[in-house]
């Protein structure tokens, strides 16, 4: 994270999702810090970006994407971790049920 107004706009962006789109209580989100190898450029520390993470109310990785990439595959695995762990929705749910109910249709 080489930009600190990034946080600022993160937290608006966060809640803007939770506000705009109600039809679940959690949201499959993960912080991921980017060009954590651009050390000298750095200007959130690793401790900012995980009190961020807490406040939010989600997990905090840092990646980098250059040769060799640090954690982009862990990033992505915890992303896909955090969706399929998420409760299904109402609609999920009835979409679900009318799957099962063992008729076939011949068009």
């Amino acid at each position: 994270m080489t930009r600190p107004p990034t946080n600022d706009n993160l937290v608006t962006q966060h809640k803007l999702v939770l506000v705009k789109d109600r039809d679940r209580d959690v949201y499959p989100m993960l912080l991921a810090a980017n060009k954590v190898d651009l050390v000298h450029l750095r200007k959130v520390s690793e401790e900012q970006g995980r009190e961020l993470a807490h406040k939010l109310g989600i997990p905090y990785i840092e990646t980098s994407a250059k040769d060799p990439p640090l954690n982009v595959d862990a990033a992505f695995h915890e992303v896909v971790r955090i969706i399929r762990n998420q409760p299904p929705t109402e609609f999920e749910k009835n979409r679900r049920k009318r799957r099962r109910s063992g008729k076939c249709t011949l068009l």
